[in-house]
């Protein structure tokens, strides 16, 4: 369906129809494209000086790139249907690449899994592990199939009262979820081995959490791989972002890069727009788009978010964080795979570690090395790779000024498993981002790269909700439906349609929604 163009007239111009969103990362990105395809003059505010937050493009010194945070596609399915509503076609935009292999699995403790989407190559590969779990493959897949099609009506509702809890979709759904067990717990009724079992949970470090306390929900992640595939955008994930800005403003959306928000202005208790830029923007509507615990804080009085105060934002559970390593290096890496995986010899001892607060010191290691697929992310004859070790959030108050150097030979150690022994010497650009920097240069809260834990009090109506306020919405990682590049451009579906909800409501003089995050805590 093609889009309205805002310059046209619509019964929602005027102020009522105006929208801010603060953030141009994937959430914000995919709002304004719903918004301005509705006939909405949407203008987005983005504090740095490109699109994507941390789903953008580092551009190195001696022609490197490196995505900064996501490095894979999931489940492109949302994003295509996105693109579809605005009139658009997401691969005439971004050339996707599925892999397969789609990783490469490295046990320390001894074996290896390169997974593939090829079932009858995957059962052969798990089969040189456990020929008992081979056998258990389709099933557990043709499981999870069913559950995510029973969970993906709850994923596409908003959560906004606790009636919501018992919905239709809720209560279809719950049979299957099992909530009660972890993802390992879960993955335990098909496969003996912990090895694995590793492939198939792993997976939950894309929320930040552990497989052991995760909930088995989430075993539909290791499923959506198989299922629907593993992609590398060519140009990185950087380049999904600079596709969404293009189409926006194609659409009439007004990006401002270098325009920080100080604060969302209100009046009578409704918010009214914002002050960016050392000017007063109005606005009917305000969606933000950025890590809720630093940015809520900022941008929203504490009077205006009674029942997500200071103090109950420093008592949520927040996900680990992540010390990374972005390496130009100088020759090749051999058959190093695109995404490689080496697996703690003692994963469940280095997960209760991360947890807990304690630096482990023979962590778990991510490694891509994009220049497998896509030459365009270094020069000829040069790699961009890509480093990442799990690691404890800021809650636990490691000295990372001391720590940095000593872990960042730990981790060039670590590299030494998968044959890469000679890197230290051809490293010809070097970047590290430490838990800090992630707060400090990414406004990330606590350095939790991953947002609010996925625990079953932090989930569904429990998490920050879409509407968080009179005139005021959410979209990203901390609020419903939750992390996870394709999540976030789901719960841009449910934030836009909530604000077209509400505009029309104003418009037709029925008494504006303020959402249960305004609330005082005893009007719960």
């Amino acid at each position: 369906m093609a889009h309205r163009s805002p310059a046209q007239p619509s019964p929602s111009q005027g102020l009522a129809g105006r929208v801010a969103i603060v953030g141009a990362g994937p959430g914000g990105l995919a709002s304004a494209m719903l918004l301005a395809r509705e006939g909405l003059p949407v203008t987005v505010f983005e504090k740095e000086g490109a699109v994507g937050g941390r789903t953008r493009t580092i551009h190195a010194p001696g022609g490197y790139k490196f995505d900064i945070g996501p490095t894979f596609f999931l489940y492109p399915r949302v994003l295509s249907d996105i693109f579809a509503a605005c009139g658009e076609r997401l691969e005439d935009h971004v050339e996707m690449k599925r892999l397969d292999p789609q990783y490469h699995l490295v046990f320390e403790g001894g074996g290896e899994i390169r997974a593939t989407p090829d079932l009858d190559r995957l059962e052969a590969e798990i089969a040189r592990l456990s020929p008992a779990d081979a056998r258990n493959v389709r099933r557990f897949l043709d499981d999870n199939r069913a559950k995510l099609e029973a969970f993906r009506p709850v994923l596409e509702q908003d959560f906004s009262s606790p009636a919501d809890m018992v919905s239709p979709a809720m209560l279809a759904a719950l049979p299957k979820l099992r909530p009660f067990s972890s993802v390992d717990q879960d993955l335990k009724r098909y496969f003996a081995d912990p090895r694995v079992r590793l492939a198939f949970s792993f997976q939950t470090k894309y929320l930040g959490m552990s497989p052991f306390q995760c909930p088995s929900l989430f075993t539909i992640l290791s499923f959506l791989e198989y299922e629907h595939g593993v992609y590398h955008p060519i140009g990185g994930c950087g380049a999904v972002s600079d596709a969404m800005a293009k189409v926006a403003r194609k659409m009439g959306v007004d990006i401002r890069l270098n325009t920080p928000v100080d604060h969302v202005i209100y009046e009578g208790g409704e918010a009214v727009g914002v002050q960016a830029g050392g000017e007063r923007i109005p606005a009917g509507s305000v969606v933000i788009n950025g890590d809720f615990g630093h940015a809520v804080r900022r941008l929203i009085p504490e009077d205006m978010r009674r029942n997500w105060q200071d103090r109950k934002i420093d008592s949520t559970k927040l996900s680990c964080s992540t010390f990374m390593l972005y390496l130009g290096i100088e020759g090749g890496m051999g058959d190093l795979a695109h995404h490689t995986i080496l697996l703690s010899k003692e994963y469940e001892r280095n997960i209760h570690e991360i947890t807990n607060g304690i630096l482990p010191e023979e962590p778990s290691i991510y490694i891509q090395h994009a220049g497998a697929t896509d030459p365009t992310l270094a020069p000829e004859g040069h790699t961009s790779l890509y480093v990442l070790v799990p690691v404890p959030n800021l809650r636990c108050g490691i000295d990372w000024a001391r720590e940095a150097p000593r872990y960042r030979k730990l981790a060039l150690e670590r590299l030494k498993q998968l044959g890469l022994g000679d890197i230290e010497s051809r490293i010809r650009f070097e970047r590290m981002v430490t838990p800090v920097d992630w707060r400090d240069e990414f406004s990330v809260f606590e350095g939790a790269t991953f947002n609010l834990a996925h625990n079953l009090t932090q989930m569904l109506y429990f998490r920050p909700h879409n509407r968080f306020g009179r005139n005021v919405y959410l979209v990203g990682g901390g609020t419903h439906p939750g992390s996870g590049l394709p999540v976030i451009y789901e719960g841009a579906r449910i934030t836009s349609r909530l604000v077209l909800e509400d505009l029309a409501k104003r418009r037709a003089g029925q008494p504006p929604a303020t959402g249960r995050n305004a609330l005082p805590e005893a009007a719960e």
